[in-house]
């Protein structure tokens, strides 16, 4: 599993002084995030507003995911190659706006570069349908509205990851950070089962016109949501490349962030490869339905949704800072599982369901803890860089894992290029397992760094 993207609220997911006018000032039954006794997030009107958004894209999101290389894979009969350069340009967009992006949010209104984002993302996939029914779809429409995609979810997920600390107060934003992996969870649950069936029934094109509303809808209920950010004055910009820099060397000048970056990087990395490769694998290989392939998905991940029940009690057991070696050792061997169910394909469904249940629930611990000591510890004019640079390098390798999952998998095959991405996956937890995690309990705060 990746661990970032596929499981974090995408993503990574994975979210002040804070920034805004004052006419977007928070409401007056809204207290700002730093103010007074924090009182429980289900009674934060606001709050649920943008929780119940994000559940809406959320489970969409979970359907395209499954709809679009369905569609590729039985409708426009893709290649491997094909499949490969259909992910690596969805994901294009973390290289090529990566860094730029994270400078350019922070000098933005955070919730609006979603609410942008949001209907960028339906104007796309609305075309996808309309030219299948115009009988004129290809393989280049694919890519190119996977590209765009990119683009609004590099900007809509820097957005989100960034903008928790201005919703809430701080001692809730592990709580917030919780309850909306909680929430995409549900929707790796429901929504790969429910893109099945629909999938099976009235076909890949008309599935994505249900994404096409669940943004209407997040877009609908960002417009109502509040937060107390205040847009940084001009006067008081550096220059763009100057701020990029000050992302990156905030990054990796942290010990604890560094070593998070490269087992996260390397892991998506090496999932990526595998996973670039599993529509063709259940598909084509073991000969899945479309329905069965949601139905594995579905049920592995009911172990997201456990983790991110478990994760504060998990980490008041081991401790913050020795949860994320333990759940990163974890989710690597449940890597090999993958593999493993071509030598066995009779058990191929259940065991396929055990290694996506296990890698959901480490993958959400990992997550949730990492993402919110990323935001504890990082001064709020660098949220939006210090998430930026991360996403670029973290899910940066996920098109080149893309295009080398196409060319090994043509080249070797499908099942010797899963044991490759699930043999550096394992390699993956060294960069968290040797460190500073296993002598702490709990990780620095941003006063003792």
């Amino acid at each position: 599993m990746d661990a970032e993207i596929r499981a974090e609220a995408r993503a990574e997911a994975s979210i002040p002084a804070s920034r805004g006018s004052a006419a977007d000032a928070v409401e007056a039954d809204q207290a700002p995030a730093t103010a007074g006794t924090a009182r429980s997030l289900w009674r934060d009107a606001n709050f649920m507003r943008m929780w119940g958004g994000q559940a809406f894209s959320q489970f969409g999101a979970q359907i395209t995911e499954l709809a679009i290389p369905v569609l590729a894979v039985l409708i426009l009969n893709a290649t491997e190659f094909e499949v490969g350069v259909l992910t690596a340009s969805g994901f294009a967009a973390f290289l090529l706006v990566g860094l730029p992006a994270g400078a350019w949010i922070d000098r933005m209104r955070k919730r609006h570069v979603m609410i942008v984002a949001d209907a960028v993302r339906a104007i796309a996939l609305a075309a996808l349908p309309l030219l299948w029914w115009a009988g004129v779809l290809h393989m280049w429409h694919l890519y190119v509205v996977a590209l765009i995609m990119g683009i609004a979810t590099v900007f809509f997920d820097v957005s989100y990851q960034s903008i928790v600390p201005s919703l809430v107060r701080p001692t809730q934003i592990a709580e917030a950070n919780g309850k909306f992996e909680s929430t995409a969870q549900v929707a790796n649950i429901a929504g790969p089962a429910v893109g099945g069936w629909l999938v099976a029934v009235v076909t890949a094109p008309f599935a994505i016109v249900v994404t096409v509303f669940t943004y209407i809808a997040s877009f609908i209920v960002l417009s109502f949501t509040r937060d107390n950010e205040v847009v940084t004055p001009k006067h008081e910009r550096a220059p763009i490349m100057h701020e990029i820099g000050e992302g990156i060397r905030w990054v990796f000048g942290n010990r604890y962030l560094r070593r998070i970056v490269g087992c996260t990087g390397l892991s998506n990395f090496a999932s990526n490869i595998s996973f670039t490769l599993l529509p063709i694998f259940l598909l084509r290989e073991l000969g899945f339905s479309p329905a069965s392939l949601g139905l594995v998905f579905a049920l592995g991940s009911v172990g997201g949704l456990l983790g991110a029940m478990a994760t504060p009690h998990i980490v008041r057991w081991v401790g913050e800072a020795r949860a994320i070696p333990v759940s990163a050792i974890a989710f690597s061997i449940a890597g090999l599982f993958l593999p493993v169910a071509a030598l066995v394909p009779t058990i191929a469904l259940p065991l396929l369901t055990v290694q996506m249940f296990i890698g959901s629930f480490m993958v959400l611990l990992y997550n949730i803890t990492q993402v919110t000591f990323r935001q504890r510890v990082t001064p709020p004019r660098l949220l939006g860089r210090m998430n930026a640079s991360i996403r670029f390098v973290v899910w940066g390798v996920t098109p080149i894992a893309a295009l080398l999952a196409g060319g090994l998998g043509a080249w070797l095959g499908v099942t010797t290029t899963m044991w490759i991405g699930a043999v550096l996956g394992l390699a993956s937890a060294l960069f968290v397992v040797t460190g500073p995690f296993w002598t702490l309990r709990e990780l620095p705060t941003a006063d003792d760094r």
